[in-house]
């Protein structure tokens, strides 16, 4: 937060300092003043130095990095914020929400310079202006260590954008992913970043959701993708993106967020043609868009021919029975589908959609519906009361003699710990040590993990209490839940 009248920066030896602090994590930032005899001392210490710069290299390996940022603060008129003190050694750094302002936000650029420890830095919300994210950039010339940075919802309009995609066009850092949420950009910030992302390779994730792109943008946006191949994940979600712009933002991507844009059902129909011929989007997320079951027979039509998409979301969408029927129809069709998760949560289905689900599982075992409930069934009827797929494993592992971590181990062809997520479900529902269906599947990849698209075995492992003096009884069974 900017401040005209900044308080003398502390100084003290580590142990001092802890002492000094304030005892919630909330407060933001320091605010007592160094003592008189720590001020003589770094007056002497410092001598004649009174300036700070990035370009101050050698002071860069002499000077701490908490004494870096304070005597930053100093040098720009701000108060140091608590909790970066706290938390510069930290691999994330989340100051999203702080009112640094541009010169709060130089300081912290000015100590990141040398830090070699932060790989996440969450900025958010914090009015850096362009004199901020001019800071930004000249730190990343020099930091080769940071990966992730978040400067969301700080509405740096066409001149921010101007100056990041300078950047961009000669970015030798290693920041791989980028977050540009609610930043005012319009057609021509995109057509910058267009220019700018046709020749960089380093950025794998992008996130300009709640922007105000329309279908120039995205034509911009969908030249570049034509010409990277570094961006794997593309978020635009909550822009005015229609038709056009909606179609040549498929190019290339793995991932595309594309819900919220209201393109409805000529859109639905143009990404119909495209699914048809893309091979490279894994995921695709057409939530809000006001697709009605006539388009969803278009994308259907597509999903008949692709071979890559795995993750599809159509949820509140108006959508009824009879196109959920067309969709799954649409994958059993399809020998060489990769289909792993659709989402139609909001749909109530009818018993002849789950039947048909059934038999499309039996020839897709990887594949999971979200649905909302079945038409027709008492709410007591459409709780399934299936046995615990946890407690089954358990007793299989407790009959055998061997952990549930080996259980599981035994599905992955590579013997390992984790597993893709319609790897697992296929194996699951292939084995026949404890027959499940797939609703205890879906279960029990909660329990492992599924939101990182992979299940992780040894979540299924036991947390030992550590009881003094009391030890591990021999009897007890070995990998219990």
């Amino acid at each position: 937060m900017d401040n005209d009248n900044p308080l003398e920066p502390e100084t003290k030896d580590e142990s001092d300092t802890v002492s000094a602090r304030h005892s919630s994590d909330e407060t933001l930032y320091c605010e007592a003043e160094a003592p008189m005899a720590v001020k003589k001392e770094k007056a002497a210490r410092e001598s004649s130095e009174t300036d700070l710069e990035i370009e101050d290299t050698e002071k860069f390996f002499t000077t701490g990095q908490k004494e870096m940022y304070l005597e930053a603060c100093k040098l720009v008129g701000v108060v140091p914020v608590s909790y970066f003190i706290r938390n510069m050694e930290e691999s994330s750094v989340n100051l999203n929400h702080h009112g640094l302002g541009p010169r709060g936000t130089k300081a912290i650029a000015i100590a990141l310079v040398s830090n070699t420890t932060v790989l996440t830095l969450e900025l958010a919300d914090n009015c850096i202006m362009e004199e901020g994210i001019l800071s930004l950039v000249e730190m990343l010339q020099e930091n080769y260590y940071l990966q992730e940075m978040n400067i969301s919802d700080n509405d740096l309009g066409l001149e921010g954008a101007r100056i990041l995609s300078e950047f961009l066009q000669n970015n030798t850092s290693s920041l791989f992913s980028l977050q540009l949420s609610g930043n005012n950009f319009k057609e021509e910030s995109a057509e910058l970043f267009c220019q700018a992302l046709s020749t960089n390779y380093r950025i794998k994730s992008l996130d300009l959701s709640h922007n105000q792109f329309s279908d120039k943008a995205g034509e911009y946006l969908g030249r570049m993708l034509a010409l990277n191949v570094g961006l794997q994940s593309l978020d635009l979600s909550w822009n005015h993106l229609y038709i056009q712009g909606a179609v040549a933002l498929c190019s290339g991507l793995r991932k595309l967020d594309l819900s919220m844009n209201s393109f409805g059902n000529e859109g639905a129909a143009a990404l119909g043609e495209v699914l048809r011929l893309n091979n490279s989007l894994a995921y695709l997320d057409l939530s809000s868009n006001n697709i009605s079951n006539e388009g969803l027979s278009k994308i259907s039509k597509g999903l008949e021919l692709n071979e890559s998409l795995k993750v599809l979301k159509l949820y509140l969408n108006p959508l009824s029975t009879d196109g959920a029927v067309l969709l799954i129809l649409s994958i059993k069709r399809n020998p060489k589908s990769k289909m792993e998760d659709i989402d139609i949560s909001n749909v109530l289905v009818s018993e002849q959609f789950v039947n048909i689900l059934d038999e499309v599982c039996a020839v897709h075992p990887q594949l999971d519906v979200m649905y909302k409930a079945v038409q027709g069934l008492s709410n007591e009827k459409n709780l399934f009361t299936w046995t615990s797929p946890v407690k089954l494993i358990q007793s299989y592992a407790d009959q055998h003699k061997i952990s549930v971590l080996d259980f599981f181990t035994s599905l992955n062809p590579s013997g390992g710990p984790t597993m893709p997520v319609g790897e697992f479900r296929k194996a699951m529902l292939q084995q026949n040590k404890v027959p499940v269906n797939r609703y205890q599947v879906r279960e029990l990849i909660k329990k492992l993990g599924e939101k990182t698209d992979m299940v992780d075995f040894r979540s299924a492992q036991p947390r030992r209490p550590v009881l003094s003096g009391l030890p591990f009884c021999p009897g007890q069974a070995p990998g219990s839940l």
